[in-house]
């Protein structure tokens, strides 16, 4: 199986848990979520750094513990949401626990284990699940506003919400985290990943010095401060390729973590020729078709 398609598979069943518990609203009560499992949930002292959660087993029954020495409630969550993937992906339970009966995640994208990084994805289905993150999206204003909205509604953290953001919008945006002059990762929705000729963004790549972003990132402290800053560049800029287009660069610093949000929007210019709008329009619709092996 595809790696993108087991990721997938892992946010789909996020989604059907939430449509079989008749779950409507935002945001999601993960806590009630657990106690209707048998998990007992509880946070772990503000001194104990490193894993951000934790799944125990201890004979038949089961605890999460989560990390709080990172004061941001929507990171919480996360992890929450992270270690009740493991309990409800198959496979999972089999698989993660060492010899005493407990598991540490470090959730949130940054690992590269298979296991991990499907909790990851559960987590995002299950606190953003379609279609209501869809519909409150349609509601919502473009770019960075947006993604602090649905942060604000589904309580989320930023960069959580902006990828959930990316993978859903059906306008062309991407969203690039970066820590100092490197990029951590870029997701784009597929209207953007169906602009011709744009050469991908790729994790620890330096960060394009041209760009606003890079700016940003020398001054720590603004980070520090989640301070804010839009500005101007292009697709070349970023991306070293494509077309001759200027893009919307929304910039927030996101606190302790020492990283960077960036929401990337083209600006399309009107006077673009017709051969190249009928190319875009191609690719877009090339992106929305399955692709069946022979």
């Amino acid at each position: 199986m595809d790696d993108s398609d087991r990721y997938e598979r892992a946010t789909r069943t996020a989604e059907k848990f939430i449509s079989d518990h008749s779950i409507t609203t935002l945001p999601v009560d993960l806590i009630s979520i657990a106690r209707g499992l048998g998990i007992h949930v509880q946070p772990k002292p503000a001194r104990k750094e490193g894993a951000s959660g934790m799944l125990i087993r201890l004979g038949e029954e089961y605890a999460i513990a989560y990390a709080t020495h990172i004061d941001n409630h929507g990171f919480q969550r996360f992890s929450i949401a992270h270690e009740l993937g493991h309990y409800l992906l198959p496979g999972h339970l089999e698989a993660i626990f060492d010899e005493h009966g407990v598991h540490e995640s470090f959730a949130g994208f940054r690992s590269e284990n298979e296991y991990e990084k499907e909790a990851d994805y559960f987590a995002a289905g299950l606190l953003m699940p379609n279609p209501m993150f869809t519909t409150a999206l349609e509601e919502t204003g473009p770019g960075l506003e947006a993604v602090e909205e649905l942060a604000l509604l589904c309580i989320t953290s930023l960069s959580a919400t902006a990828t959930r953001y990316a993978k859903c919008a059906d306008h062309p945006v991407a969203v690039i985290v970066s820590t100092g002059r490197h990029i951590d990762y870029c997701v784009m929705s597929d209207s953007f990943k169906a602009i011709k000729g744009l050469e991908w963004l790729r994790k620890r790549q330096p960060l394009p010095r041209e760009t606003h972003t890079y700016v940003f990132n020398q001054d720590t402290q603004r980070v520090a401060r989640a301070d804010h800053h839009d500005g101007t560049s292009s697709l070349e800029d970023w991306f070293g390729s494509g077309p001759a287009w200027d893009v919307v660069e929304e910039i927030v610093g996101l606190g302790s973590y020492g990283k960077t949000l960036t929401v990337l929007r083209p600006i399309i210019p009107p006077e673009a020729d017709d051969d190249e709008e009928e190319e875009f329009e191609r690719n877009l619709i090339d992106s929305w078709t399955p692709k069946f092996r022979k």
